[in-house]
């Protein structure tokens, strides 16, 4: 018998040897895989709750930022003086809503206080530790700019803002909420806006809220305010109000001021029309000094005149005093509209970029009559007699009979008009102007803009025109320029 073929007998005792080695690799692989797994899950486990308790903040935060702010999330903290209360608490009447609103006013000495159309009445704490240098104020600044700590103490739960301002302020809260609501309450804001008058600004600072324009501090400055604004007090007893003492506090925090052009200070003097006729793109917020300026309304008192204003903005807040722009083709007039307010009516075409000025029929704060005086554009009252506006204000208003479209109607002012010797038609026929408008509550959820207007009629003794959302391409001018070069 022949021997086994060797190549054959080697090859054999090769895969014998083979297999072995591939086990132990096979076997090395698994169990260095399971290990790598193992320390994975157990570094992971010990991560997990962290992890969950991340996610379930992230959830929350993000649910507390969807629920839109309210008028439930604000705080008023109002100052106000014994010796004025009888008079300055009607003006509070015409805004407060004691159903929907939650605040404090502020006074030095007890009144009678029962009124359940009025904030709380409580008194403020005592000053006397704080020193007071300024020859030219009233220490009464120290308690005054206290009230944002004291309101804090007393009402910060569920609080979001907190608006301090005057007994003489006018708050549109619907629009004042619009303007918070575009903020994080849970960050650090201070919301108001400057004086119109430049040399007050000069004097204190463009980076200041004047109080009595009011202003909005976040719950979370509100807080850290609250925490060092009596040290912070102690360290300024040369200043003058209570703007500059709170404004010097902001400034140690780091938090500057966020602008918004609807709070109004109103430091100026005379008649308000040019400013109301003429408002910015904005959400009118709040109106202040009004015991210093001419009522509203022509023919009433002040509070009288404030009443008149709250018909429109309860039934458009957010379109109140709102300018639009337009042009009667067939008599070559340009109507201006301060939707809730006024219409005017100007003979010849005035460019919107003139109308939207608001004309210098007030003084400044230091009664100048000078237009470097202020810290926006103005333009001057007409002097030229066929320039002078024909001016209707605000009569009634309501909502048409389906509910979706309100009605306000303006009647002429009879105030003198001069002689005119041009030949365009004189709107001195005119004795009313009625204007359709639908409300738009999301008014400011969009970009800003004028809202257009139509003048649909404008026969015999009354204008009708429309205001309302611009249409696509549509702009100020386009009524009587296609019509001028067509």
């Amino acid at each position: 018998m022949k021997d086994s073929n060797p190549i054959a007998l080697s090859s054999a005792q090769n895969n014998k040897l083979a297999l072995p080695k591939v086990m132990v690799w096979l076997v090395f692989f698994i169990s260095a895989t399971y290990v790598i797994y193992s320390l994975n899950l157990a570094l992971s486990s010990r991560d997990c709750p962290q992890i969950v308790r991340t996610k379930i903040a992230a959830q929350t935060d993000r649910e507390n930022r969807d629920k839109r702010t309210t008028m439930e999330h604000l705080v008023f903290g109002i100052a106000a003086s014994a010796d004025l209360w009888e008079q300055r608490k009607n003006y509070i009447k015409t805004w407060w809503k004691p159903d929907q609103m939650r605040g404090i006013v502020w006074l030095d000495t007890p009144v009678k206080a029962n009124d359940k159309n009025l904030p709380p009445v409580r008194i403020s704490g005592d000053t006397k530790r704080f020193s007071y240098e300024n020859k030219q104020g009233h220490r009464s600044a120290i308690r005054i700019s206290r009230i944002v700590s004291e309101t804090v103490r007393v009402m910060g739960e569920g609080a979001r803002w907190f608006v301090m301002g005057d007994d003489d302020t006018i708050f549109v809260v619907e629009n004042l909420v619009r303007v918070l609501a575009k903020y994080d309450h849970n960050e650090m804001y201070y919301i108001g806006s400057v004086s119109e008058s430049h040399l007050q600004n000069i004097y204190f600072s463009y980076g200041m809220a004047y109080g009595g324009g009011g202003f909005a501090i976040s719950y979370p400055l509100a807080m850290a305010v609250e925490e060092m604004q009596d040290e912070c007090i102690e360290r300024y007893p040369e200043l003058y109000g209570s703007d500059d003492r709170m404004h010097a506090c902001m400034a140690e925090i780091g938090i500057p001021l966020t602008k918004e052009v609807g709070f109004h200070q109103f430091d100026v003097y005379g008649n308000l029309f040019g400013l109301l006729a003429a408002h910015p793109v904005a959400p009118l917020v709040s109106m202040h000094h009004l015991d210093v300026v001419d009522p509203i309304f022509p023919n009433t008192t002040r509070v009288e005149a404030l009443r008149q204003l709250t018909i429109p903005m309860n039934l458009d807040s957010a379109g109140l005093i709102q300018q639009s722009i337009c042009y009667d083709a067939s008599n070559t007039w340009t109507v201006s509209v301060s939707w809730g307010y006024a219409v005017q009516i100007f003979r010849g075409i005035m460019p919107p970029r003139e109308v939207e000025r608001p004309a210098r029929t007030f003084l400044s704060w230091y009664k100048r009559a000078d237009f470097t005086s202020y810290t926006f554009n103005t333009r001057a009252v007409a002097r030229i007699p066929c320039q002078k506006p024909y001016v209707f204000f605000l009569k009634n208003a309501r909502l048409n009979s389906s509910g979706n479209e309100t009605v306000t109607v303006y009647t002429k002012h009879h105030a003198p008009h001069p002689a005119c010797k041009w030949k365009i038609k004189s709107p001195r026929r005119i004795e009313k102007v009625v204007v359709y408008k639908k409300p738009d509550p999301h008014l400011w959820d969009r970009s800003p803009r004028r809202n257009c207007c139509r003048v649909l009629e404008s026969k015999k003794k009354i204008m009708v025109v429309d205001v309302g959302v611009c249409h696509e391409g549509e702009i100020s001018g386009t009524q009587y320029y296609s019509n001028l070069y067509n």
